[in-house]
C-alpha cells in the first residue's frame, strides 16, 4: 500500500441507499493516502503518484492501468520510472489504476484532468457543475455522494481542506496560478471486492480532479 499520513481524511455516504464510504472510520495513521494526478505536458499529459508537492521517485506497482481520452476512448501509454506518459492527451483526460498492498489492501486509483466535462466517467470522480465552473459534485458509480472534506493542493504550496454544503457539493474559487488536484481518499464500509479469484474486504477509492490556472 503506498504510505499514509495523518491529518485528512473523508466519510462519503450515499443518502437513501445504505452505502457508507468511511475513511473516518480509520486509524487515524491511515486517515491520509497518496494519489495518482495527471499535469499537461508539451505534447499530452504525465501521471505522477505520490502528493503534488511530494512526488514519488518511483512508481508503486500497480495493475490494470488505464489512460482515456475524451472521444477517443483508451488511450496508449507508456512507463517511465516515476510516472506514466499519455502522448496526445488534450481536454478531459483521465487515468485509473489498482494496487494490492502487502497488508491485503485493495485501491483504485482515479485520476481525471480537465473541468469541461459535466459527467462521470471513473467510479468516483469530483464532476464540476458547469463546464469550468468552480462548483463539483463527487459522484460513485453513477450516484451523487456526499463527502466529509476535499483536499486541495496547489503546485505553489497553498493548501485548503473544502467541507461540503448541505446539497453535498464544494466550491472555492481558484486564484493562484498553477496546477489545482482536488482529492479525496475514502475505504468503502461492507464493499469487498473478488477480483481475479481473490476476495478483498478491504477497499478503498482514491480519486483526484486537477486543472490549471494560467499565469
Amino acid at each position: 500500500m503506498l504510505p499514509f499520513h495523518p491529518s485528512r481524511h473523508t466519510t462519503l455516504r450515499w443518502p437513501g441507499a445504505g452505502l457508507v464510504f468511511a475513511a473516518g472510520l480509520l486509524a487515524a495513521t491511515l486517515a491520509r493516502a497518496d494519489y495518482l494526478w495527471i499535469q499537461p505536458e508539451a505534447n499530452g499529459a504525465k501521471v505522477f503518484a505520490g502528493e503534488l508537492r511530494k512526488p514519488l521517485e518511483k512508481l508503486p506497482a500497480l495493475q490494470d492501468a488505464k489512460a482515456v481520452l475524451p472521444e477517443a476512448g483508451e488511450a496508449r501509454y507508456a512507463q517511465a520510472a516515476d510516472h506514466f506518459d499519455v502522448p496526445g492527451a488534450a481536454g478531459d483526460t483521465r487515468f485509473v489504476a489498482t494496487r494490492i498492498g502487502a497488508d491485503g489492501v485493495l485501491t483504485y486509483y482515479q485520476a481525471r484532468f480537465g473541468r469541461a466535462q459535466t459527467e462521470a466517467v471513473n467510479d468516483l470522480e469530483l464532476v464540476p457543475t458547469e463546464p469550468g465552473g468552480n462548483t463539483y459534485r463527487l459522484i460513485f458509480k453513477g450516484r451523487p455522494v456526499a463527502a466529509s472534506q476535499v483536499n486541495v493542493d496547489t503546485s505553489e504550496g497553498w493548501h485548503r481542506v473544502l467541507t461540503p454544503a448541505k446539497d453535498g457539493t464544494v466550491s472555492f474559487t481558484p486564484y493562484i496560478p498553477g496546477l489545482y488536484v482536488l482529492e479525496v481518499t475514502a475505504r468503502v464500509n461492507n464493499g469487498s471486492v473478488t477480483l481475479n479469484g481473490k476476495k478483498y474486504d478491504d477497499v478503498r477509492h482514491t480519486a483526484t480532479l486537477s486543472f490549471e490556472i494560467p499565469r
